[in-house]
């Protein structure tokens, strides 16, 4: 595995890295957010763990530009921030912020006024973080057990909540296969 430190405490990324490399993972280390950005451009890393408060670039952007590349590197953000709403922040995937311990979920600043079903749907699509989810695995996730297989509500929930998210469209049909954020 290969892994990608960005933490510009020193000593901190160091150890981050030791303790890393004591488990035979392949391990990079840079300082700032550039040193980040150039990395995750030239190299393919399987984990990205990031500080949010990068300096240069900050970590949110290194965080964007690794979803819009539409990498399957996952990101492990680091935050010393106290607060949830900083803490949130870092979920944000295409103008979308989602809120967990309330249910909410925005857009581009607006609240989006979803149901919980609705919110599922959208929660368990960016926990996916750009990969594609199928049909199956939404009814899974996001309905009962009592939920009919042969239903269509995977496919109505999908439609109400692009109508809700607005324009441009975020949640791609991906044919045979599912449906995903984009970036």
């Amino acid at each position: 595995m290969r892994v990608l430190v960005a933490e510009d405490e020193r000593l901190m990324a160091d150890a981050i890295a030791e303790g890393l490399r004591r488990r035979s993972m392949a391990v990079d280390v840079c300082y700032d957010g550039d040193a980040a950005l150039e990395r995750v451009t030239v190299h393919r890393y399987d984990v990205v763990i990031l500080d949010r408060d990068l300096p240069k670039v900050h970590g949110d952007e290194v965080c964007k530009h690794i979803v819009a590349a539409g990498s399957e590197t996952r990101v492990l953000m680091l935050t010393a921030a106290a607060g949830i709403r900083d803490r949130v922040e870092g979920l944000e995937r295409a103008g979308i912020r989602l809120d967990l311990p309330r249910r909410q979920a925005w857009r581009d600043g607006l609240l989006l006024e979803l149901t919980p079903k609705e919110f599922a749907v959208l929660e368990v699509l960016m926990r996916a973080e750009g990969a594609v989810v199928s049909a199956e695995e939404l009814l899974e996730k996001a309905w009962d057990e009592n939920a009919d297989p042969f239903t269509n509500a995977v496919r109505v929930a999908v439609m109400t909540l692009r109508r809700k998210l607005g324009q441009p469209p975020v949640i791609e049909t991906v044919p045979g296969s599912g449906y995903r954020v984009g970036s």
